[in-house]
């Protein structure tokens, strides 16, 4: 069907079958090539309405005062040893870490998804990790950390190295032409959308988030705190637009989900929970006040078996517990997506911060 408009003595027509074709060819991967940006009409509401989201809870870190933060860092009977270094571990994992997810966003998978409105909220959440490595940028000059301890923990730090290696050798072995017509490459793809979603950002960066809203939740580091919060707030999104992608993906291109492929994904998830436990016991190499080691090493199993049933798959350790009652209110992830409401301040380009206080929590 084609629709006729004439202005003035020109006639122009728009071929509607065209447009429909167009938007049938909408797809993950393999769709109609293209260099505008056509995002009408949606096919992928979910990842415009997220981008929305994530566009509204811009935050700046400079906007978030540290003046108590340094106060505290600067006494040295306040806090105990175990208490600097977590964050001290915090900073060096996550400076790292936001870099690999982000690089991983720009030069793998929106390379290689076709949807316009995928790649636009896929642009957001590189923006986002920029956001948090600034974050931390923001920390370290805050309390006077020598930046060059950072770096070193890259590679020093066995369990910082370790996790790093395990994303970016999944990251490297996608830096290529690859032809996602063949199974064994859209498995590729599928494994890397699941490992940066559900195994890195959906539960290797979750000990370090509990250890430090533990610190929070009494009053020591409140600025640090409320930066984890607005980043917990942002990889909940992340988490749930990688789960999105990756069922979209495994839905159009079904020769991908066989049972040889479902068991690798677990077993992925397998390493990825082992690694973040060795990470969680140089986190907290002796217990403190209001962490114990055991809880946070139990709350990773557990956190994982629902990243997992998120995706369809079975669980690691089927009926473990949360440990940490008390950060199911933060982080739980049939709340994440509210994680703010009714909470904390929503946080809105246009709005103010306000206090938080914590019986709030």
């Amino acid at each position: 069907m084609t629709k006729s408009y004439q202005i003035g003595n020109k006639i122009f027509h728009l071929d509607q079958t065209k447009a429909e074709a167009a938007f049938a060819a909408k797809k993950v991967i393999l769709g109609r090539e293209t260099m505008t940006f056509n995002l009408l009409p949606l096919k992928y509401q979910w990842a415009y309405e997220l981008y929305r989201t994530m566009k509204a809870n811009h935050w700046e870190p400079e906007d978030i005062p540290m003046g108590k933060d340094i106060e505290q860092w600067r006494n040295k009977e306040l806090l105990a040893d175990v208490e600097r270094w977590i964050v001290m571990m915090g900073i060096g994992y996550f400076s790292a870490a936001e870099g690999i997810v982000g690089d991983n966003i720009l030069h793998v998978v929106r390379e290689l998804v076709t949807a316009p409105e995928l790649k636009l909220v896929l642009g957001r959440h590189a923006h986002e990790e920029n956001i948090h490595a600034d974050s931390l940028l923001y920390m370290i000059s805050s309390l006077g950390i020598n930046p060059h301890e950072c770096e070193a923990m890259f590679e020093d730090i066995e369990t910082i190295r370790k996790k790093n290696e395990f994303v970016t050798g999944i990251s490297r072995s996608m830096r290529r032409d690859i032809d996602l017509t063949l199974t064994a490459n859209k498995q590729l793809l599928a494994k890397n959308i699941f490992v940066f979603g559900q195994c890195m950002e959906g539960t290797q960066f979750y000990g370090l988030f509990g250890m430090v809203l533990s610190l929070y939740r009494q009053n020591k580091f409140p600025g640090i705190g409320q930066m984890f919060r607005y980043t917990l707030r942002d990889e909940s999104n992340h988490i749930e637009l990688f789960r999105n992608l990756f069922m979209d993906l495994v839905e159009e291109n079904r020769d991908v989900w066989t049972p040889e492929f479902k068991e690798e994904l677990r077993e992925t998830m397998r390493t990825a929970v082992e690694l973040e436990k060795e990470f969680i016991r140089d986190c907290l190499p002796v217990n403190a006040v209001g962490l114990r080691l055991e809880d946070f090493v139990q709350y990773i199993d557990y956190i994982a078996d629902r990243r997992l049933e998120g995706c369809g798959l079975a669980p690691l350790s089927p009926g473990v517990k949360n440990p940490l009652p008390w950060l199911a209110e933060m982080m739980d992830i049939k709340k994440e997506q509210n994680f703010f409401e009714g909470r904390v301040t929503e946080y809105q380009k246009s709005s103010a911060l306000e206090s938080t206080h914590d019986d709030d929590l």
